[in-house]
């Protein structure tokens, strides 16, 4: 068992890179220092509990799986959509594979089903997970276009577009609505 809680304690060092790992793509918008993977994985997984839920779906396994979505990123970087264009994509699953070597096989194999049931697109829970993932990337672009960044309106309108489910469309419908300081006027009282 001491073998395999090494290879758990790598994992777990290793996920720790993410939060310094910068999403790419937002520095073609023009954001000099945007948010890490890990603060994108953490806010995914909290939308991913709110979808999850009003759709009738298990939050906390849609949660899991956001969680882990972006966690081959350790190995492959986070590389974005015109990237891919050029070098083809890592395969997570693969990725996942190797990063759960040697780890206790009830584990190795659980972290393999998250990843495996995320990228096959077909429970309720991964389609809700993979809209948190869309619906994040418009929330963070519209927290970058209110600091001034105008280019993040791309991300907006392609994120808004990629939206599956119900309850996704019509958060996104809401967050375009608001302004990103209405919670704290309403939080204190004022009116928006």
């Amino acid at each position: 068992m001491a073998d395999d809680l090494q290879a758990v304690a790598r994992l777990l060092y290793e996920a720790g890179t993410l939060k310094h790992a910068r999403r790419t793509g937002w520095w073609m918008a023009g954001v000099r220092d945007p948010e890490s993977v890990a603060e994108h994985a953490w806010r995914t997984s909290l939308i991913a509990t709110v979808i999850a839920q009003l759709e009738g779906a298990d939050p906390a396994r849609a949660a899991l799986m956001a969680v882990w979505h972006d966690s081959q990123e350790t190995r492959t970087g986070d590389v974005n959509y015109l990237g891919k264009k050029y070098a083809p994509a890592a395969d997570p699953q693969a990725v996942t594979a190797d990063q759960t070597d040697g780890m206790p096989e009830a584990l190795a194999s659980a972290v393999r089903g998250w990843v495996a049931e995320y990228e096959a697109k077909e429970s309720p829970e991964a389609v809700c997970a993979r809209d948190a993932d869309k619906l994040e990337c418009l929330l963070q672009g519209i927290e970058y276009r209110s600091q001034g960044y105008e280019n993040a309106q791309r991300w907006i309108d392609n994120s808004r577009a990629r939206l599956v489910t119900e309850t996704g469309r019509r958060l996104a419908d809401e967050m375009l609505g608001q302004g990103s300081l209405d919670w704290l006027r309403a939080a204190l009282g004022e009116k928006p």
